[in-house]
């Protein structure tokens, strides 16, 4: 199978143009603060970078967004209060955009009984803008939704929570990099999985159901990164949230930067792979497969990379920038070039290769940044911090984590 590596080389941009390519720094959906002044120009008459960047710029890390406590939400009134004595018309909030009417319905009366639904539906006494609807039909903002009477159950009271929830509460307390009342991010440590799995009782899925609020509302996933990654994971605490989010991933304006320990120096320095990849399962494993245009299963995945900087010629530190979503995409590719990310049981393929002293056979693969629009306006830029087995070697190898990272400017495409 062939493999196509372009080297990069993009049109140098005026300064303006550069300053308007940056991502915002704003560090959360309110307020943007002050960008830090950049360096001057280098020498006169030189080339420009491949990624239009400084390659001797060097910024510290910053602080993006500062963590916020968790509030456990205060109960509710007591259903009872809230229910219609009879017929009412209610509007389709931002919210509940797109949302199914039986879902609309049980959000906003969690006491109606699933037959309940089923009944006002089919007896054409809930009605959408005047019309009949099925419950499995899709309401829009703005959209007149007329209720009948309806008989919910009691509410259970509101307890607090149990040993283990408060523990669980906790623990997602700590792994917060930023959050406010539509988003939160995570520093997803590594080892401990996105979502369910075989024999697995322990991922954040399961663990976000402690935050689940007055209305039985849980925070949802809107997009995932593999169980031996660490770094950022976003997560929607509102359906609005969660459609913008889904909806910002789809149409590849969220933009995600990873950084990863590799054996060797990949040629070019920086540089785009793209190929078509296809998974491929046996019973004990499932990986991805470099494959062909037009075969069964096949994905066209684009990622670029660039070199930060190198311990020697034996290790190198590469920053990723993957265009597409591919499941194990950066593993696999990087793989593909001869340059496997070091500690991965699955792509490592370097037969008689033996990992220095001191560093730890660990997945060395952080989503280090996420920058996407915030659904109510702004922009979310959340940076996670080297995991404590990156920071091990980092240290061992005497690489410098605060060095400009040449990535950062490279194409969206």
């Amino acid at each position: 199978m062939s493999r196509r590596i372009k080297r990069m080389n993009p049109k140098p941009r005026s300064r303006d143009e550069r300053d308007e390519s940056r991502p915002h720094q704003a560090r959360s959906a309110k307020k943007a603060g002050p960008r830090p002044a950049g360096k001057p120009g280098g020498k006169p008459g030189a080339k420009p970078s491949r990624f239009a960047a400084e390659r001797s710029e060097r910024r510290p890390p910053k602080a993006r967004l500062e963590k916020v406590e968790f509030e456990r939400p205060a109960p509710e009134k007591p259903v009872e209060a809230l229910l219609p004595t009879k017929v009412q018309t209610v509007k389709v909030t931002a919210d509940e955009n797109n949302m199914r009417v039986d879902r609309f319905l049980e959000a906003r009366f969690p006491g109606l009984s699933f037959s309940h639904i089923q009944r006002v539906v089919r007896k054409g006494e809930l009605r959408v803008d005047g019309k009949r609807v099925d419950s499995k039909d899709r309401l829009e903002e703005g959209q007149s939704v007329r209720i009948p009477p309806l008989k919910v159950d009691a509410p259970k009271a509101v307890g607090e929570l149990s040993e283990a929830a408060q523990k669980t509460l906790k623990a997602l307390k700590e792994m917060t990099i930023y959050e406010d009342d539509d988003v939160l991010v995570l520093n997803k440590p590594a080892g401990l999985a996105v979502q369910g799995g075989s024999g697995m009782t322990r991922h954040i899925d399961q663990m976000l159901e402690v935050m689940r609020d007055a209305k039985g509302q849980k925070p949802r996933l809107v997009h995932r990164i593999d169980r031996e990654t660490s770094g950022c994971l976003l997560i929607a605490k509102t359906r609005f949230a969660a459609s913008h989010l889904t909806g910002a991933f789809r149409s590849r304006s969220a933009r995600k930067v990873y950084w990863a320990l590799v054996p060797g120096l990949p040629k070019p320095k920086q540089g785009r792979i793209s190929t078509f990849l296809a998974k491929e399962e046996s019973e004990d494993d499932t990986i991805m497969r470099i494959a062909q245009h037009g075969d069964e299963g096949a994905s066209h995945a684009v990622t670029y990379y660039a070199v930060v900087e190198t311990a020697g010629n034996k290790l190198t530190w590469v920053s990723l920038k993957p265009v597409t979503g591919r499941t194990h995409q950066l593993r696999a590719h990087m793989a593909h070039i001869g340059h496997p990310i070091v500690g991965d049981p699955k792509y490592f393929n370097i037969e008689n290769w033996q990992l220095p002293g001191g560093l730890q056979n660990r997945l060395h693969l952080l989503a280090r940044r996420i920058v996407i629009p915030h659904p109510r306006g702004g922009v979310i830029d959340a940076t996670a911090p080297l995991p404590p087995h990156m920071q091990q070697s980092w240290n061992l190898l005497g690489l410098d984590a605060s060095r400009f990272d040449p990535i950062e400017n490279a194409p969206e495409e």
